[in-house]
């Protein structure tokens, strides 16, 4: 069941786009040193977004790691430069899809991608 969401997700709920949107920011924060691990964070939440159904975004401490100082600090970087649009570009396409029944799991999908917009530094993508 889940690769059949996955599936339709990628096709009809715009999988392809969020996924290219992710990498897309990732390559352009590669640009910099400071970019670097925005970049890798982004490529993280790539795979994610292309395919959503059966994972979950957790925070690095519940799967053993360590988060690394400065995180939170890095975080608010992330809201105001990249956070905030990809935010928005995901709110909208969700609002979009939510017109139709058909639809609106697809929209929440881009609702729970909004949500990681705003803290992708010190999650990881797990299996549910």
């Amino acid at each position: 069941m889940t690769f059949l969401l996955n599936l339709l997700w990628f096709v009809l709920g715009g999988g392809w786009a969020a996924g290219l949107l992710w990498i897309l920011t990732g390559c352009i924060l590669m640009l910099t040193v400071i970019g670097i691990p925005f970049g890798w964070a982004a490529f993280r939440i790539a795979g994610f977004a292309a395919f959503p159904y059966g994972k979950t975004l957790v925070d690095a401490r519940a799967v053993g790691e360590e988060v690394i100082t400065g995180t939170t600090l890095a975080n608010i970087l992330w809201i105001i430069f990249a956070g905030i649009w990809l935010a928005l570009s995901h709110i909208l396409a969700g609002i979009s899809l939510c017109v139709t029944i058909i639809g609106i799991p697809f929209g929440f999908a881009h609702f729970r991608l909004a949500a990681v917009c705003f803290a992708p530094l010190g999650t990881r993508t797990v299996s549910i």
